[in-house]
């Protein structure tokens, strides 16, 4: 798998607009999607954290022509107003939504779930990692007359227990049932509502897991293909479910992990350097 991604080009998504939440920098999933998106046509929206996010976020938007960059944080209900407000400003309505967004402290991503987790964290996690989703999928609805489609991200931890993940796990457990239930309200509204659970991908989330390096090397060993989960993969997925190949396509959680989450028990012979 090499660093440079070279997408290619076509005409699934031309004439569609949307906003992806959740860019952090170059190595992130969401950047991934935003170029396939861009490759086949899409116009998009970004937004980012604060002024710190911004200075990684902006250059790379503006790489793909992007005009609508906006600043928006997930827990305050005025900053959702207004970033939303402002792309309705500027387009009206949308097609797409894009949500990669999650947050815990990095205290609980080591060690005990049960023991690591307060009060306080498990709120915040539940809350930027699960809630944002249901409140940006209410907000972009709006926005969506002739329907659409929406696409977040997940992660194995919400099906079965991975070291250090911990409320990550549960918070993304949240998310899938969220993306069902949503799915279940906007789909007489046409608008498709899915999850895609990548496998481990070196992102600025996966760095902060204390066991990531022996989560990498696992899965690329247990794992069908022997591989690491790409993000040409992930983005690829998107693009299905986001254009109109993934029509009928409601309420899943799809996985691309090189098929790690079918294996019960590696071949003994794959676990061996």
């Amino acid at each position: 798998m090499s660093d440079e991604i070279s997408f290619p080009k076509g005409e699934l998504m031309k004439g569609k607009r949307g906003l992806v939440m959740g860019v952090a920098n170059k190595n992130s999933i969401a950047w991934s999607i935003a170029q396939q998106l861009h490759a086949q046509g899409a116009e998009i929206a970004f937004t980012y954290l604060n002024e710190a996010m911004e200075r990684r976020v902006r250059p790379l938007a503006e790489s793909l022509g992007a005009k609508l960059i906006l600043e928006c944080d997930v827990l305050s209900d005025a900053s959702m107003d207004a970033a939303f407000a402002a792309v309705k400003e500027a387009w009206g309505t949308i097609d797409f939504l894009v949500h990669a967004i999650a947050f815990t402290d990095k205290s609980a991503l080591e060690g005990s779930f049960v023991a690591n987790t307060t009060r306080a964290i498990f709120k915040d996690t539940m809350d930027v990692s699960a809630f944002s989703f249901v409140d940006a999928a209410n907000r972009a609805s709006k926005m969506m007359p002739n329907g659409g489609s929406m696409v977040t991200l997940t992660y194995l931890g919400s099906e079965r227990t991975i070291p250090n993940y911990n409320v990550m796990g549960v918070a993304k457990a949240a998310l899938e049932a969220s993306t069902r239930y949503i799915a279940r309200d906007l789909g007489p509204q046409q608008i498709r509502v899915n999850a895609i659970s990548a496998g481990p991908i070196r992102t600025l989330a996966a760095a902060g897991i204390s066991s990531g390096r022996h989560m990498f090397s696992f899965n690329r060993k247990a794992s069908p293909l022997q591989d690491d989960t790409d993000p040409m993969g992930v983005a690829g997925a998107a693009l299905y479910l986001l254009s109109d190949l993934g029509l009928s396509c409601t309420g899943e959680t799809l996985h691309v992990d090189a098929g790690f989450h079918i294996v019960g028990m590696p071949d003994e012979a794959a676990l061996k350097e």
